[in-house]
């Protein structure tokens, strides 16, 4: 358990934090309030695209909000920078972990190797990487989802709600990540109506070329689609996607969101009524329930998977026009059952 005796954080205190984050590639987001507890808690460091991106690095935040709330302790959230290297992360990484924060969350893939390193040189931290599970330490929880279900969802919404038969899926970065949501979206489709063409594109091959970036990319990859008749559009590419929405828009086609639930985006707010629903993964859970498994003093390791079964990956209802289609919710909930009940098997490739 954490200490509870309260002290007062000097305001130089804080610009040291910053000054020590800034030197190890990032700076700080957040930090604790004036009142804190004697230790320091949940840190986040951001995978490209950083906070503000309406989806990935948002939800992250958001699970970091809920623990600081709830702990009442110090936070730091890191942003990436431009260009750096698996030396850079782990810097980052490790700093954190010097300054006492548990656990230290890296958010992406990317930070697999770094967080590899900065585990074996702190050992009593609790770390965290979402959307990996190739580590295999004792104090390394990885946090990974069955993304291909929630987007089997969103094929079935799609090819239910398409008028031209034609639908598109936007990928961020060609890797097997993102083919994950292509496969359970796709599959989602033919399952659903044989007839459905689903036009696939992934805006890059790295994420270093800015497939989960660039919403100009996104923009241009969904135009694309959309003259080709898609008139549903399902972006799985971090910023990149707020590109898709705004084509989708544009153009007065559905889109489909990812991760977040992106009719809820106050940044996506004059394009909401275009977005049909939103396949999503609880980053925001993942993150804040292993805070409070630190906080509880039972750390959580080893692979930690959220599913349509504990309930951490689906599809938003925010969007009336499709929570309050009948038929298209039944056939949702039909195929959610039979995915739950293991009577249908979703592809991850």
């Amino acid at each position: 358990m954490r200490r509870i005796s309260r002290i007062t954080v000097a305001g130089a205190a804080t610009a040291s934090l910053a000054l020590a984050l800034s030197a190890c590639g990032g700076t700080s987001t957040s930090s604790s309030s004036s009142e804190s507890k004697g230790d320091k808690g949940l840190a986040i460091a951001y995978d490209v695209g950083g906070k503000g991106d309406q989806s990935f690095n948002d939800a992250a935040f958001a699970g970091l909000e809920q623990a600081k709330k709830e702990f009442g302790y110090a936070t730091a959230d890191i942003e990436p920078t431009e260009g750096e290297t698996d030396a850079d992360k782990a810097q980052r990484l490790v700093s954190l972990a010097k300054q006492g924060y548990n656990p230290v969350v890296g958010v992406g893939y990317a930070y697999a190797p770094a967080v590899k390193e900065a585990a074996a040189k702190y050992p009593g931290t609790t770390f965290g990487i979402v959307d990996d599970s190739t580590i295999d330490a004792k104090n390394v929880a990885d946090l990974v989802f069955s993304e291909e279900q929630a987007s089997y969802l969103a094929g079935v919404a799609a090819a239910k709600s398409t008028k031209t038969d034609v639908v598109g899926f936007v990928g961020g970065v060609d890797i097997p990540l993102i083919h994950k949501f292509e496969a359970g979206f796709e599959q989602g489709v033919k399952d659903t109506d044989p007839k459905v063409k689903v036009l696939s594109q992934y805006l890059t091959q790295t994420a270093e070329e800015g497939g989960f970036s660039s919403p100009d990319k996104g923009k241009t990859a969904a135009e694309g689609q959309i003259e080709k008749k898609a008139d549903v559009v399902y972006a799985a590419a971090g910023l990149s996607g707020q590109g898709v929405i705004e084509a989708a828009a544009a153009n007065k086609v559905w889109a489909i969101g990812v991760d977040s639930d992106q009719y809820k985006q106050e940044a996506l707010a004059q394009y909401k009524d275009s977005i049909l629903t939103s396949a999503m993964k609880d980053v925001a859970k993942a993150v804040y329930n292993l805070a409070k498994s630190v906080e509880g003093g039972t750390p959580g390791t080893g692979i930690v998977r959220g599913d349509l079964k504990t309930g951490e990956v689906g599809l938003s209802h925010s969007n009336p026009k499709f929570a309050d289609n009948a038929e298209l919710q039944e056939a949702i909930d039909t195929a959610k059952e039979k995915i739950i009940s293991g009577e249908i098997k979703v592809k991850s490739s």
